[in-house]
């Protein structure tokens, strides 16, 4: 089966083809950096970074690109409000927004372009939109006439007449038309500004993607993503620049994730319910907040509170239990040579995850089936006999998923197996020779160092656990 995903622009799921086979061009809007990123700006993250590791696990070369917005009235704001300056500011929270979004599993894209970097780039745009009478200059201003782009809507499914009603010319605005928009901005006294032919000053926010884009990309790539929130009118304004200039689509495919809620409210300052993934990933388990953002469908609503997070980690507990026993079993089996059925069962459960996953990056539905090979595979861990290949190929395939989700099953130790083994190994004896102050000794040491162990008829097991 292919790779099917929803396509915001034709409101349909299609199969992927891309531009050049085997390969993928991938851009991902990315944060204006002012402040720590919230759990919104993260779910964004994750997703998108999810769906890159899984193209990459289906074969493809991903070219992965996301932005920062470094310049914005936002940060100019916030730079005078913390009396430092614009460049140093931004760089903080750029550093910032990599901390908190690896700490959540987000692997850094190929390319973070910059505005400041990009400043050549995006004058360039510009001054041949103005040159093909798309834009024009007005008292240091550049605007884009966006009722010259006659697909103008396309993207959100809005009609220029339904915005045209809403729409209305800002005081020191020189727009010949109020939906058009800014492309270039002239500075304010003090602001930090660059030279143009249209005067000192700095571009829009819209302009700033397209530009990095068609750099970076080209002129037409294969998905362009972001939240739900950036489709209008981000992505509208995006489309109706690029593919005015270059007339090519922008991009074939656009994908976007759902809005978050806080306890079933919109998220927001006023109401107290702002979440910083910053807070968070020191409150809880990083990958357990990455589980929870992966147990529902991308394009649907999401809705954050402590204690989904905090299933969610029971959750990925389970999975990591399981798992500890597969291992502990290996250590103790001898080679059995009827495995042929729960080979297969593996090989099915794998089927069932790449459908789900094909199927327009399904993670909750991808995540059920690894909690029914859970639930099976418990029913082989009962057997008196098991196989060594059959619970390494169980430990590989809960490897490749969580590569794919981003997640590590495994649970790392402070003391090495063959470490754990021989504790084990003596504490046996000590029981054998009724020696039980040695055993009991030899569980509390390893209690100290968070490793419990658990007698079971199949042998001692063992497992970590966290100090109370």
């Amino acid at each position: 089966m292919a790779v099917q995903m929803y396509n915001t622009l034709t409101r349909q799921k299609e199969t992927f083809q891309p531009l050049e086979e085997g390969k993928v061009k991938m851009y991902v809007c990315g944060p204006t950096v002012y402040n720590y990123i919230h759990i919104g700006n993260a779910r964004s993250s994750v997703v998108f970074d999810m769906i890159r590791r899984y193209l990459m696990h289906r074969g493809y070369d991903v070219q992965y690109v996301t932005n920062f917005t470094d310049v914005d009235d936002k940060i100019i704001d916030a730079a005078k409000e913390a009396g430092e300056d614009v460049f140093a500011l931004a760089e903080r929270f750029i550093h910032q927004f990599h901390e908190d979004t690896s700490a959540l599993g987000v692997k850094r894209a190929d390319i973070h372009p910059r505005v400041t970097e990009t400043m050549a780039d995006i004058i360039t745009f510009i001054g041949a939109l103005i040159d093909k009478g798309y834009a024009y200059e007005a008292d240091g201003d550049v605007y884009f006439k966006t009722k010259t782009f006659l697909d103008y809507g396309k993207l959100s499914g809005q009609s220029t007449d339904d915005l045209q009603a809403g729409a209305r010319i800002d005081v020191g605005e020189q727009k010949q038309d109020p939906l058009d928009f800014a492309l270039w901005k002239e500075a304010k006294a003090g602001e930090v500004s660059w030279d143009s032919p249209w005067g000192q000053g700095r571009p829009g926010w819209h302009i700033e993607c397209s530009a990095m884009v068609k750099k970076y990309l080209g002129d037409t790539i294969d998905i362009h993503a972001g939240g739900q929130d950036l489709m209008f009118p981000h992505h509208e304004n995006e489309v109706a620049q690029s593919e005015s200039l270059l007339e090519e689509p922008m991009a074939n495919y656009w994908l976007h994730n759902g809005y978050l809620q806080i306890d079933n409210e919109k998220m927001s300052k006023s109401l107290g319910n702002f979440v910083l993934v910053n807070d968070l990933v020191q409150q809880h388990d990083p990958e357990a907040i990455r589980f929870f953002i992966l147990q529902s469908h991308y394009r649907h609503p999401l809705n954050f509170n402590v204690e989904l997070v905090e299933a969610a980690g029971a959750g990925l507990a389970r999975i990591r239990t399981f798992l500890e026993n597969v291992r502990h079993r290996y250590r103790a089996s001898a080679d059995f040579a009827e495995s042929g059925r729960w080979l297969k069962k593996i090989e099915d459960f794998k089927d069932r995850f790449t459908r789900e996953m094909d199927d327009d990056f399904h993670t909750g539905n991808a995540i059920t089936v690894l909690f029914d090979f859970v639930k099976e595979g418990n029913r082989y861990l009962q057997e008196p006999h098991t196989s060594k290949d059959v619970l390494q190929k169980m430990l590989d395939a809960f490897a490749e998923w969580g590569d794919v989700l981003g997640i590590s099953f495994s649970v790392e130790e402070d003391l090495l197996p063959d470490d754990i083994e021989n504790y084990i190994e003596q504490r046996k004896e000590a029981r054998v020779h009724k020696n039980f102050r040695e055993a009991d000794r030899i569980r509390d040491l390893l209690k100290e160092r968070d490793i419990e162990l658990e007698d079971t008829p199949q042998g001692t097991r063992w497992k970590r656990v966290s100090k109370s």
